[in-house]
């Protein structure tokens, strides 16, 4: 087990140290495969709020989403109407971008619709991997995110281009990315231990 409170400890270059925030989730969070519906549509939500952003500025917003989002409970957001669209503008603890509060209306019905059609969003955004982790780090997109990204753009989402596709797909451990120096880095091992 690796003790991830010493200094020594190696994380990938794009974590900030200073920001205890962003080294837990480093550690704990990102890159870590997820199955649970509620959490996957929580990420899918917040990687498009990251869109010309960093997502270090999305994170440290993330308890303030959390509460202006009602908890990212689905079916209260699929709820929402023109009179919560503007109390959500006037929220200074989120990102206050109309398109990308609009986006994430209508993203959280079609999110829905696509557990209805394969009962879980997990078997929808895990079956384009047949259910293996991708391992590749030095990425920004991939053919994966770019058919990912086009089949929810068909659908109807917004904010969910090739990169920021790629990202969630990073986030939510579909693809493994830590850098060859993190102590969480992995190679592609027997593919039937990767299996979800």
């Amino acid at each position: 087990m690796h003790d991830t409170n010493k200094q020594s400890v190696c994380r990938c270059n794009w974590c900030n140290l200073k920001n205890p925030l962003y080294v837990e989730y480093h550690d704990r969070e990102w890159g870590v495969a997820q199955h649970d519906d509620a959490m996957l549509f929580e990420l899918l939500i917040l990687e498009s709020f990251q869109a010309g952003l960093s997502w270090e500025c999305v994170l440290n917003k993330r308890q303030n989403f959390r509460r202006a989002f009602d908890g990212f409970a689905l079916e209260r957001i699929c709820g929402y109407d023109t009179k919560k669209i503007e109390a959500l503008m006037a929220d200074p603890g989120i990102i206050r971008n109309r398109r990308k509060i609009e986006a994430a209306i209508k993203n959280a019905r079609i999110f829905r619709a696509i557990q209805q059609e394969y009962l879980s969003f997990d078997a929808y955004i895990w079956h384009f991997t047949d259910g293996q982790v991708v391992y590749e780090t030095g990425k920004a997109s991939s053919e994966l995110s770019d058919q990912i990204s086009k089949d929810l753009k068909k659908r109807g989402m917004g904010f969910v281009g090739t990169t920021i596709i790629y990202a969630y797909l990073q986030a939510i451990g579909v693809i493994h990315s830590h850098d060859e120096e993190c102590f969480l880095y992995k190679e592609q091992s027997d593919p039937t231990t990767d299996f979800c």
